[in-house]
Formats: C-alpha cells, structure tokens, sequence
C-alpha cells in the first residue's frame, strides 16, 4: 500500500487524463456507426467505460503487487503455453477482423490475445536476462549460448501472430524484445548479429513458405500497403481510409471543427473509433488538441525511460525499457498510418482508440512501472529517515 501513496502523478495523472479524453472520443467517433448498424449509440462507449474502469483497477492492483510474484517459473511457462495454444487456435478458427484472424469472441466482447504477447515479452525477457546478467555481461562472449531457447521461442510467438496476419503486432512486439536485449548489456555488435540472423531467418520463411500457402498477394494487409504508396491513386478503393483521414486533418485545422461534429466520421472513414481515432480527435478538437495527447503520452514515456535508468535492479530496469519501447512504437505506428508516414497496420493509440485487450494490457505494463516508481520513491524515503537518524 506504500507504493500507492507513492505514486508517480507525473505518469498516472496523463494516464488518467488521457483514459477520458480516449473515451469521450470513442463516444463521439462511435456513436454514428451504433446508429447506422441498428443500436445504440452508447453502446461502444458502455464497453470502453468498462474496460477504462477494469484498466483503472489493473494499474492500481499492480502498483499494489509484490513485483517478485511475476517471477514465478511455474507462472511464467504457463503464461507462454497458453498464448502458444491460443495463437494456434485462432490461426484455425479465430474470428477475422480487417483482414486478420486473431480475435477470440467472447458474447459481445472480442479479445485479441496477440496484445498480452506484448505484456508476457516484457516481464518474461527481463526476468530470463535479469537472471542471466553475469553471463550476458558486456565483457561476455556466451550470452547466445545462454539466451538462443529463448529467442527462439520468442520468435516462434511472432511468426504466429505475423500469420494471423497481423504484422503491426508482430512489429511492436519484435521492437519491444529487440529493446530489452539490446540494453541488457550484451554487446552491440554481436546482439545485432544476432538479431539480423533472427530477422533473415523469419524473411526466408515468410517468403518461401508462408507467402504462398496464404496468397498475400490476395490479402487485406497487402492492398493497405498499395494505398500506402499511393493513396489518391486508389481513393475509392484501398486508399480511402488514408485519404478521408487527411480530410479530417485538414478540416480540423488548428482549433477544429467542435466535439461530435466531425463529417469524415459519418461514413467517410473507416474504423473512426479504433484506427483513425487521431484523425477524428484532430478533425473535432483541432491540431492543439492532438499535439497536446501526444505530449502527455511523450512524458508518460520519458518518465519511464527515467525510472529504468535510476533503477539499480535489471529485471526493473528492462521492464521500465520494454514498456516505454510498447507505448512508443505503438503511437508511432497508428500516427504514422494516420499520416500516410507509414502503412496502416490496425494499430490502436495508447489509451485513446476503443479496444479492451489494448487497454487492458497498457494497464498492466502501466501499473508495473508504477510499481517500481513507487519501490524507488519508498526507498529514497527510508534513505533520508535513516540520515536523519
């Protein structure tokens, strides 16, 4: 409980801030879609409150948690072979949702499993590596012998979800492992080595193996990098969505247009609450508005990153990196598909897209950091109270 009255305000109040903007956005975005397909239009703003809430819970039972717990060999492996039968499962019979079968419908709720990867890599590598260090030390020439199980297995994780398809999540999660081994300590230029290897290998096998027992070239993902490339070329087909979004940035300007009043969100542009929630946030509330979320969320992450450094202990140290690589690459790629910077890959935006399994797992990650914050401060704390004395 010390560490609940330790905590950080410089993450947890953005964090909240952010949570209400990111619902009262996806009210607005979504309440026309609700409407034009026969419901309600509370409906996806009922199911973002809740998750918001359960999320809210989350941070604060994590801040709470003996970090230690997380640990647990037994925990920790069954962790993995859950995803690993889940991610298998859905690759035959999950749900498909623009273009990817990696849903889990669950009555009115679909879950995306794929998400808790992102949450299993930090905690899982940072305690493999943590438990490690003395061998994978910069001055080490064995850190491959000690790590490549589990590479491999981390690897398999990302072929799975990249075959669902979705490469934006197996992008995010392969940054995240990518960071993590990166800071650990080991060397630059052997852990580089060893990660083109890794990324050369998963090329080869995508190319001649999975590429034509999937057809890509038929595939939803491929037509979004084609509308990528071109957008006005293909305004009425694949490159709608990227056109409408700089529509919507454009009639916003800087102030935008007022909330609830957003015209590219009446059936011009595609999954407004999810995807393009940015561009519906710019349209209504204006570019102010949109840079002042990205600011927040850019000191959200600065403040980890902070934290990882003063952190004396590496398990925290890597959970601190791994998660400020999450909410940074996972922005970065739904603004960049909201842009035309890069393609859209389906990326939702930190606390603000609709989403539960996102919401669910940034609150995990969240409340991890808060956690070792909090370690941090009560620590400082005891330090001067035993100066005094």
């Amino acid at each position: 409980m010390n560490r609940l009255r330790n905590i950080d305000y410089l993450i947890f109040i953005p964090y909240l801030i952010m949570s209400t903007i990111g619902v009262i956005m996806v009210y607005s975005a979504s309440a026309n879609i609700g409407v034009q397909n026969g419901g309600s239009p509370f409906g996806y703003l009922i199911k973002q409150l809740i998750f918001t809430g359960i999320g809210f819970v989350i941070v604060c039972m994590m801040t709470a948690l003996n970090i230690n717990k997380l640990r647990n060999k037994t925990l920790l492996l069954g962790f993995e072979i859950a995803l690993f039968v889940i991610l298998c499962y859905l690759l035959l019979v999950g749900e498909t949702i623009n273009g990817a079968a990696g849903w889990i419908r669950l009555g009115p709720l679909s879950i995306q499993p794929a998400e808790f990867v992102k949450f299993f890599l930090i905690i899982r590598l940072a305690n493999v590596i943590d438990q490690k260090q003395d061998i994978i030390s910069l001055s080490s020439q064995n850190w491959w012998h000690e790590l490549w199980p589990t590479m491999v297995r981390t690897t398999i994780l990302l072929l799975l979800i990249f075959m669902q398809p979705d490469a934006g999540g197996a992008a995010i999660n392969f940054a995240i492992a990518f960071i993590i081994l990166m800071t650990s300590g080991i060397s630059w230029k052997k852990g580089l080595a060893g990660i083109f290897g890794c990324i050369a290998l998963i090329a080869a096998i995508i190319k001649f193996v999975l590429v034509p027992l999937s057809k890509v070239s038929d595939s939803y993902q491929l037509q979004r990098i084609i509308a990528f490339t071109n957008p006005f070329g293909h305004a009425t087909g694949a490159g709608q969505q990227l056109v409408n979004s700089y529509y919507a940035i454009s009639n916003g300007g800087l102030f935008g247009v007022g909330l609830g009043n957003s015209i590219q969100k009446t059936g011009y542009l595609p999954e407004p609450n999810t995807d393009f929630i940015m561009a519906i946030l710019t349209e209504e509330l204006g570019a102010v508005a949109a840079v002042c979320v990205l600011a927040m969320l850019a000191l959200i992450v600065t403040r980890i990153v902070l934290i990882g450094v003063r952190s004396n202990d590496t398990y925290q140290s890597l959970i601190c990196y791994g998660t400020a690589t999450y909410l940074t690459i996972q922005a970065l790629f739904n603004m960049g598909g909201v842009l035309g910077i890069l393609p859209i890959t389906g990326v939702t935006f930190p606390f603000i897209s609709y989403g539960g399994s996102s919401i669910l797992t940034l609150s995990l990650c969240l409340g991890l950091v808060l956690n070792i914050s909090g370690r941090q401060k009560q620590a400082r704390h005891e330090l001067k109270m035993a100066a005094v004395r």
